[in-house]
């Protein structure tokens, strides 16, 4: 780390980002935002970031406010200008390149699910360990905990406002691969993206109701279910017409939706759906947790809002209120708005942008870690092989502790 010129302003953390489509742009948005709104420790410059396609990779550093491009994530990792590494590429290449960024002796971020497969989760699990013990710290980035309302939920049910939890159901729909003609990109195939809806959505519910819970998934009971079994190829030398004339197709190979129950540690029954299939809904992420003294709901696409439920109050006035999750008071709040003034998507990557730097700075372990992404990938793995099984109950293996 390098100091700026002003002994008062703070160190700079050099950060290189491997990835630019989607999430590299959410996630560039983050460390460009963080350090403008929050009074940080360190500094996060945006050093340098990585794609295959120099001229597509060029065009995000400028547009995102990168200082260099490099057409190979390798060579990212080894400048000396870098000392976070933030992965956000397809779950293909997580292990690889998180583990690499480990050994050279970086800071890790990766984008959910943490990878392809328990096993390279677990891998990268004990390049983690083996890292923090040289003062190295990694984070998988599940950025809907940093939604205000989210994480004060959380608060409120680990001081026990709801009581004894009974119930946990998450939803997560949204509808862009209903047309069946949509193309087979990556995401649909189960080589580049591990699995479907169950992965890029599913992963986020699962992380979600176990972080808000306070406890883990033991077991599950699931169906997955693919729609559209083929869809045309992306253009390019693969695609093509087939002799008939036709557009050539491809199988997908990856679920387009996953229904599964699950158990908590408490006995606490759990409900999940995920599903890229459901028409009408664009990013549909809705959850309600029940106690024995009340209820909190919570609707993504009213992301400033929390609605609690206290059974306390007497019947003749019960029910839920809003919480309009805007206050100082609030987590994250202090440093943006006036109350009243919403915020959106793209803030909860600041506020883990924030929420990373300040750990590397006092040294202390970041949440969710390696070991969380792993947990969750092992309650995915678990709902596969119940779907596999005609939805028998399957339990979740722990996550033992893992030393250096």
């Amino acid at each position: 780390m390098q100091q700026r010129d002003s002994e008062a302003a703070p160190p700079t953390l050099g950060v290189g980002m491997v990835g630019y489509a989607f999430m590299g742009a959410a996630h560039s948005q983050g460390w460009r935002t963080a350090g403008r709104v929050f009074d940080l420790p360190l500094r996060p410059v945006l050093a340098a970031i990585a794609g295959r396609d120099a001229a597509a990779v060029r065009a995000a550093a400028g547009k995102h406010g990168w200082a260099a491009a490099e057409t190979d994530w390798r060579a990212l990792v080894a400048r000396d200008d870098v000392q976070l590494v933030d992965v956000c590429t397809p779950g293909d290449s997580h292990a690889e390149i998180a583990i690499a960024a480990l050994e050279a002796g970086k800071h890790v971020l990766c984008e959910k699910p943490l990878a392809n497969s328990v096993a390279e989760a677990e891998a990268m699990v004990a390049a983690a360990a083996r890292a923090r013990a040289n003062g190295q710290l990694a984070m998988v980035g599940f950025n809907y905990r940093r939604v205000p309302a989210l994480t004060y939920a959380r608060r409120l049910i680990a001081e026990g406002r709801i009581g004894t939890l009974r119930h946990v159901r998450v939803t997560y729909l949204q509808d862009w691969l209903v047309d069946p003609d949509f193309p087979l990109t990556w995401r649909l195939e189960r080589e580049h993206a591990g699995s479907g809806a169950l992965g890029d959505l599913g992963a986020h519910i699962v992380d979600l109701a176990q972080y808000l819970a306070g406890e883990t998934l033991v077991g599950v009971s699931a169906q997955l279910e693919t729609f559209v079994k083929e869809r045309p190829l992306l253009q390019g030398a693969s695609a093509g017409l087939t002799a008939s004339g036709g557009t050539r197709r491809g199988p997908v190979t990856v679920d387009d939706a996953a229904v599964f129950t699950g158990r908590l540690e408490s006995g606490a029954l759990a409900t999940f759906e995920a599903s890229r299939m459901a028409s009408g809904r664009k990013n549909a992420l809705r959850l309600e947790i029940n106690g024995e003294q009340g209820s909190l709901a919570f609707d993504l696409e009213r992301l400033n809002e929390l609605s609690f439920h206290d059974h306390h109050e007497p019947a003749a006035t019960a029910g839920f209120r809003r919480i309009l999750v805007t206050e100082a008071e609030h987590p994250y709040l202090e440093a943006w708005w006036p109350p009243g003034h919403a915020l959106g998507y793209e803030h909860t990557f600041a506020h883990q942008a924030r929420d990373l730097v300040e750990a590397i700075a006092s040294g202390t372990d970041p949440v969710p870690s390696f070991a969380d992404g792993l947990q969750v990938q092992r309650v995915l793995a678990a709902v596969e092989e119940s779907a596999q099984k005609n939805s028998v109950y399957t339990p979740v293996q722990a996550v033992e502790a893992v030393q250096a």
